[in-house]
């Protein structure tokens, strides 16, 4: 009866909406009621067919939450409204962010006001609930990013970061100061530049952003970086970034930011937004009648439920000893729509990351109440995990709103009320909540000591805190940590609390390289690259420890090696790539890493390898990575370079290294802006041997690269096939990405690996329908599979090919069109567009199909009435 009360006597409520919510209660608390007698621990509250608005108690019952947890409340309306990003400070306050703005009505009619704010929430008893409220700043527009520093924060409203500050104590904003009017660069919240996370490497990265921020010396510096995720980032306990899309729920770097993307002359594939679980399928345990596409048959089940992620967000990386040892390093991941959190387990092979879903059919969390709303979470000091919930009708933003979802919102009621919000508390059952430590009181020992504690929470905040702090008596104890400290992370942290400092120690560093952990050892060789560049007998004894490594570095310690190499002198630099290519050349991420090493020097690389006699017989790995160094030198430009490449292709007799080299050359040669960009005095001889190993069509484009006296090239791509100018720069980009992601299963060749793929040349499953060749990428293939009359199945080829759906429209769109065109077969390019809406159409679908499937689904689209 109290929580009846409580939603008769509920402030800012219609006496319309109260009556309803009055006869909604009851019948809730009836069900209840009911189900209380039948177990102890009754289920959720069944899902209402108006779903209407619920007070924090009744939505509260609501939940589904695995075994052995509890949900708990925080905080809800009025004291918290609309909250989209929550942190902690360094003394237990939740700081909120309200985007009261966004689509509180059917219009949005708010969304240009300024009624936004950030609030800083307080637990003053320590009973588990915030009952204090400060209004830290207010009258914002849609604001969407939050960084917390020193007495403020970085703030993000209205598209623009700002540097805010308490300078008096109070807590509330007394200076606000333009950072960034260029921080974001689109206006709709749903893909605009939002989040904010420290990460160990001292910098503030956010998702939808290729900008960084970091404080040094005194001053904000900015930085461009990777483009990363769209709603939410954080970080796991080795600084690695995580972060998704609203249709592929886990994505993360496998490498330290701006490292991939320093070789301007190559396009890496991997390593930087790395899917970790190409798993779609979501339970939720109501129906979601109202998401944007649920009139597509296969978004929705019998049930009406939800098949898979369409609103995934904010990634949360669980750090901390509070659950069981099982959840450690599991991340979380929103789905709004859905109603649920998700429970990955991440599994760590090398320096690869998988995901999956270790209760198939059970979320981690949902609920029955279709307001739910999960935007955003983060793990508290006490190891918590909380989660904000916007708690209305419409997720959807106006720009993007279907007249289907339209139609459901308003039918069903969705669109009002607004301005209701609620913090979440997931803990083990029996958990007690207990008074937060300061740590702004803590002294400079103390937090050093912080650096080792077993959450990840305390060791990022001891970090921050020490780094702003700036104490030089921090210095020593940071170095005996560092050095001798029981705890690997605690070690890990303090070297990077030093590099926030500004206090990096070579020395130190040197013989960590020789002899700590693989982190610890990553973590030196990323540091030491700024001292070493400076000094030549620092950068000598790092270049000798690095070589003497490679016998028995581990994945990891490989792949930084061949990161940090770009500082080396090209001699130590040669020869330490060409080792680690022989043990580690067969990832695709190490080449990537070598690539990055080895920018402008990629001809004098591929001389050296090109004259190794340990390249005299071809393998698959050694010919991906001659194409790609002879890519990187086209995409260069330089015309002695090419001029040279051309001439090493051209010896008396052309063998595997020959051929490799021309192909890559005619195939980039279709990208190139200028065509003729080499001038020859004469025609070269190469183009009238009778055994060069190109048809007509590919040697008149590699001939585009030249020019001489009587001949200059078209500045038109001539078409190729069915392929026009456009298509052709489709065609070159998707060699590149088939190399990395196709070739090791179907041969660079495209006639298939054994015990791997099955032929793509002359494949009727390549040639054929676009749709289907998309369905197959976004999907797999399961099963036997019959390819020119011969049929192929485990064991001769992998028993299923998994999906790609973790890859963009366009990547997979250029993929398509290359092998369409590629190896003798002739079929339309296919575009970005053909797979989006292929993928939108067959939403819900998450397994693999067979062969048998796909061709009666194709069959059943095909005699389906047209719009």
């Amino acid at each position: 009866m109290k929580v009846i009360v409580q939603v008769c006597l509920g402030t800012g409520q219609t006496q319309n909406t109260r009556k309803n919510m009055f006869r909604s209660t009851l019948l809730t608390c009836a069900v209840g009621l009911l189900l209380c007698f039948a177990c102890k621990e009754p289920g959720p509250l069944p899902e209402s067919p108006d779903s209407p608005a619920r007070t924090a108690e009744e939505e509260l019952r609501t939940f589904q939450i695995e075994p052995g947890f509890e949900v708990q409340l925080v905080a809800s309306e009025p004291l918290v409204e609309s909250p989209v990003i929550i942190q902690f400070d360094e003394d237990g306050r939740l700081w909120v962010v309200e985007m009261r703005g966004y689509m509180n009505d059917i219009e949005g009619s708010e969304e240009k006001q300024p009624v936004g704010s950030i609030a800083i929430l307080e637990d003053t008893d320590s009973d588990g609930q915030m009952d204090k409220r400060t209004v830290y700043l207010d009258s914002l527009i849609m604001p969407r990013a939050l960084g917390l520093f020193k007495n403020g924060a970085l703030v993000a409203e209205n598209n623009k970061l700002w540097i805010t500050q308490d300078l008096d104590g109070d807590w509330k904003a007394d200076s606000k100061i333009l950072l960034d009017s260029t921080y974001a660069a689109n206006g709709i919240p749903e893909h605009s530049d939002n989040g904010f996370v420290r990460n160990v490497d001292n910098w503030y990265y956010s998702a939808k952003s290729r900008l960084r921020y970091r404080f040094q010396d005194g001053e904000w510096i900015r930085d461009t970086t990777e483009f990363r995720g769209q709603w939410g980032i954080s970080q796991d306990d080795q600084g690695r970034l995580m972060y998704n899309y609203n249709w592929s729920q886990l994505h993360g770097d496998l490498v330290p930011a701006n490292y991939l993307s320093r070789n301007k002359n190559h396009k890496p594939s991997t390593g930087i937004d790395h899917g970790l679980t190409i798993d779609r399928k979501v339970f939720p345990i109501r129906s979601n009648p109202a998401v944007n596409r649920g009139y597509i048959p296969g978004t929705l089940d019998s049930a009406g439920r939800l098949f898979e992620f369409t609103s995934a967000c904010a990634p949360t990386v669980y750090r901390s000893q509070l659950f069981p040892t099982e959840y450690l390093g599991n991340v979380f991941v929103l789905e709004n729509a859905g109603n649920l959190v998700k429970r990955n387990v991440v599994t760590e092979k090398g320096f690869l990351l998988d995901a999956n879903d270790p209760n198939p059919g059970r979320e981690f969390l949902a609920s029955t109440d279709e307001r739910f709303r999960p935007v955003q979470a983060t793990v508290g000091p006490d190891g918590g995990l909380y989660i904000a919930d916007m708690y209305q009708g419409i997720v959807q933003h106006g720009s993007y709103m279907t007249p289907y979802l339209k139609e459901q919102t308003l039918k069903r009621g969705l669109d009002s009320p607004g301005h209701m919000g609620r913090i979440w508390r997931v803990v083990p059952k029996g958990f007690d909540p207990k008074k937060n430590a300061k740590l702004s009181q803590a002294s400079t020992a103390d937090l050093v000591e912080v650096l080792s504690h077993e959450d990840g929470w305390h060791r990022d905040m001891a970090q921050r805190l020490l780094v702003e702090w700036n104490d030089p008596a921090s210095i020593s104890l940071l170095e005996e940590l560092a050095q001798n400290g029981k705890s690997e992370f605690g070690r890990f942290h303090a070297l990077w609390t030093l590099e926030g400092m500004g206090k990096v120690n070579p020395e130190l560093l040197l013989q960590v390289l020789e002899k700590d952990s693989d982190l610890m050892k990553t973590t030196a060789l990323r540091q030491l690259e700024k001292p070493a560049s400076q000094n030549p007998a620092l950068l000598s004894r790092m270049e000798n420890i690095s070589l003497a490594l490679i016998g028995k570095a581990s994945e990891k310690v490989a792949l930084q090696l061949a990161l940090s190499a770009g500082i080396f002198s090209p001699e130590s630099k040669a020869n330490l790539l060409s080792q680690l290519f022989e043990k580690y050349g067969t990832y695709a991420l190490i080449r990537d890493a070598m690539m990055s090493s080895l920018e402008d020097e990629e001809f004098d690389f591929l001389q050296k390898l090109h004259a190794s006699d340990s390249w005299k017989e071809s393998n698959s790995d050694r010919e991906v990575f001659l194409e790609i160094l002879t890519t990187a030198i086209i995409n260069k430009g330089e015309s002695a370079e090419i001029g040279g490449l051309l001439a090493l292709a051209n010896p008396q007799e052309i063998g595997w290294k020959e051929s490799v080299i021309l192909t890559g050359m005619a195939i980039q040669a279709s990208d190139i802006e200028k065509p003729g960009m080499v001038s020859l005095p004469i025609e070269p001889s190469i183009f009238k041997r009778a055994d060069l190993p190109l048809d007509q069509s590919r040697l008149e484009m590699l001939k585009r690269l030249f020019s001489w006296p009587g001949y200059k090239p078209s500045a038109t791509l001539a078409s190729a096939g069915n392929l026009d100018e456009k298509a052709m720069k489709q065609f070159a980009a998707g060699r590149a990405k088939y190399l990395t992601s196709c070739a090791g299963c179907h041969g660079n060749n495209g006639k298939g690996a054994a015990r791997m793929g099955p032929p793509l040349a002359g494949s009727e499953w390549v040639v054929g329908d676009e749709v289907r060749l998309s369905l197959i990428m976004l999907h797999g293939l399961e099963g036997p599979v019959e390819v020119a009359g011969k049929k192929y199945d485990a064991p001769e080829i992998l028993p299923v090919m998994p999906s790609h759906s973790t890859m963009d429209d366009a990547v997979i769109a250029s993929i398509l069109t290359y092998i369409r065109n590629e190896w003798g077969n002739q079929a339309p390019p296919v575009t970005a567009r053909t797979v989006s809406s292929t993928r939108h159409l067959n939403q819900g679908r998450v397994y693999p199909w067979s062969a048998a499937e796909l061709n009666k689904h194709m069959q059943s689209l095909a005699s389906a009435p047209k719009p």
